[in-house]
């Protein structure tokens, strides 16, 4: 983690390449810095390759789900906050991504404003940790 200076670095881990696509080059357009791997296994090599502050994870994905992918990343880099999103939203899934130390959850399709406050809210919570 670092001290923010620059741009957050945002990895958004979705399998959906229409709504990655679209969601990266919309928070790029508002200076965040965004990596985009399109499976969990991408995800989790990405994050061995380059620090980021804020993993943004779709819940359901073939092969790795959203909550694997949490789990691995929380290992990896326990003070980087994880927000999951998706498309199937559930209270026990929500509840269950929570428990195992995401930082927030939301549903898709979700407002960009909400995600960017939520993005920022979490980088500031680490930046004062």
């Amino acid at each position: 983690m670092k001290p923010f200076s620059g741009p957050i670095r945002i990895l958004l881990v979705d399998d959906e390449e229409g709504f990655a696509s679209t969601l990266a080059k919309r928070l790029a357009r508002r200076n965040f810095r965004v990596t985009s791997a399109p499976s969990g296994a991408e995800g989790i090599q990405a994050i061995r390759k380059q620090d980021f502050d804020v993993a943004v994870v779709d819940l359901k994905m073939e092969h790795m789900d959203g909550i694997e992918v949490l789990k691995i990343m929380k290992r990896m880099v326990p003070k980087m906050a994880v927000i999951m999103l998706t498309g199937h939203g559930s209270e026990d899934a929500a509840t269950n991504a929570m428990t195992l130390g995401a930082y927030d959850y939301l549903t898709k399709p979700c407002d960009l404003e909400d995600l960017m406050i939520r993005i920022m809210d979490a980088c500031k919570r680490e930046e004062g940790k």
